[in-house]
């Protein structure tokens, strides 16, 4: 379990194909902005929303596998690049963002991402089936990134990135066309299963 504020980011320097059948590829990960001092084998790292399992350590660079579904789900494990970093929550931690799984929902498209002042406002279209999970003020994770929606029209959100956010993610590296890691809110996936599970009784 994440809180989507995110530590670190990191790059993925090397991707190299596991010889295992399965189509499995392993990320070599440099995380020399993460205190990697507390990480052991098999903890989990969320890298861009995507919780990974550290299979491997070696200096400042961990390492994880990534299977061939969870490529074809997300965004940005792909290829070598900035991802965005943090990991998993101990129980004394503060939750400074929201419950994020770590699990993507659904890949979104930026449609707009303009400066307003030193801001920027970020629009994304959400795969149609989650547009029933977005509320305005609502809580969503971008790339790992826990952020609060100030609109919502149909499948389509609207967010305003302040500084820190745009300096301390991947997010300032977005424009109109980049694809983008969602995970709704754990709290409204929960409340359609018991409304759901109270209309088939």
């Amino acid at each position: 379990m994440f809180s989507g504020i995110i530590a670190a980011v990191g790059q993925i320097t090397a991707i190299a194909s596991r010889d295992d059948g399965a189509g499995t590829v392993r990320l070599t990960i440099d995380a020399s902005e993460l205190d990697l001092d507390d990480v052991a084998l098999g903890d989990s790292i969320a890298c861009s929303g995507v919780c990974l399992t550290v299979v491997d350590r070696q200096g400042p660079c961990f390492f994880v596998d990534v299977s061939p579904e969870s490529l074809a789900c997300t965004v940005g494990l792909a290829a070598p690049g900035p991802v965005n970093l943090e990991k998993a929550l101990r129980l004394a931690d503060r939750l400074g963002g929201h419950l994020v799984s770590g699990h993507v929902d659904g890949i979104g498209e930026v449609l707009r991402f303009d400066p307003v002042g030193d801001n920027r406002l970020l629009e994304i279209r959400a795969p149609a089936e989650l547009a029933k999970y977005i509320a305005r003020k609502g809580s969503i994770t971008v790339d790992g990134v826990s952020l609060t929606t100030n609109s919502v029209d149909g499948a389509s959100f609207t967010i305003n990135l302040i500084p820190h956010t745009l300096a301390a993610t991947t997010l300032g590296r977005l424009q109109p066309g980049s694809r983008v890691n969602l995970e709704i809110d754990l709290i409204a996936r929960y409340c359609e299963r018991l409304l759901n599970a109270e209309a088939e009784q």
